[in-house]
């Protein structure tokens, strides 16, 4: 594992700790930041990546569409994500993951 890899794991480690310790989280809004950490899994997390509803439904297994926008609001209130709709069906919303990667050499 290179240095760049295990800030990468260290981050995502702090990432999903903070998140697993929120007393009003649900199984349902972990559910949704690791389909979105699946999303972005190709790219750099510190980055803006697009994906549509139906896709980050079908990884978390979210079937009520009201269910998905109260807990994307939820995570991007308690700061966890950065999240712009976009209501293009094609294009999808535009979301950043809140990791801190601390990268001190």
């Amino acid at each position: 594992m290179n240095k760049d890899e295990n800030f990468y794991h260290k981050g995502l480690r702090r990432y999903f700790e903070q998140a697993s310790q929120q007393p009003h989280f649900f199984p349902t809004h972990l559910s949704i930041l690791i389909a979105l950490v699946q999303c972005c899994n190709y790219q750099d997390i510190t980055l803006p990546f697009n994906v549509s509803r139906k896709k980050l439904m079908r990884f978390s297994r979210i079937k009520s569409v009201s269910t998905y926008h109260k807990n994307i609001r939820e995570l991007k209130e308690s700061g966890f994500i950065k999240y712009k709709p976009s209501w293009h069906p094609k294009l999808g919303s535009e979301v950043k993951l809140n990791i801190e990667l601390e990268k001190n050499f």
